[in-house]
């Protein structure tokens, strides 16, 4: 019998690669993923799946960066509170510094170490009855 769903989470990165892994991942302990390569696509996935409890996004990509996204959910009076999760290969101190400024949950650095990131999601969402 499949596990009930869990809670929606946003991935957003701008390697698909990573992305499909990361959600089929993430998928299988139970929870629900809506997938973004962009912040304008991230911002879409926002609009059309209201239930979003959580989102995980990249650092780096082309046109605008996650910490861009992450200013723009504080701004967003109905998104202004939405955990997120910053993963990034290549961070600098600065950017460590803006996204703890920006008040997100977690930072991990690529590859992402797997038991860290569900120990951070059980955390948040614990499993029903355990």
């Amino acid at each position: 019998m499949p596990l009930p769903a869990r809670q929606e989470i946003l991935l957003v990165d701008d390697e698909e690669d990573i992305l499909l892994e990361l959600a089929e991942l993430i998928e299988s302990e139970g929870f629900v993923c809506h997938t973004a390569s962009s912040v304008r696509a991230a911002l879409a996935q926002l609009e059309r799946h209201p239930g979003i409890a959580l989102a995980i996004t990249d650092l780096r990509m082309p046109e605008e960066s996650g910490l861009r996204l992450i200013q723009r959910l504080r701004q967003n009076e109905s998104r202004r509170d939405l955990p997120v999760i910053v993963t990034s290969g290549h961070a600098e101190m600065d950017d460590v510094v803006e996204a703890l400024r920006l008040q997100v949950i977690d930072f991990f650095r690529k590859p992402i170490y797997h038991d860290m990131l569900f120990q951070t999601l059980n955390r948040l969402f614990p499993v029903a009855g355990g």
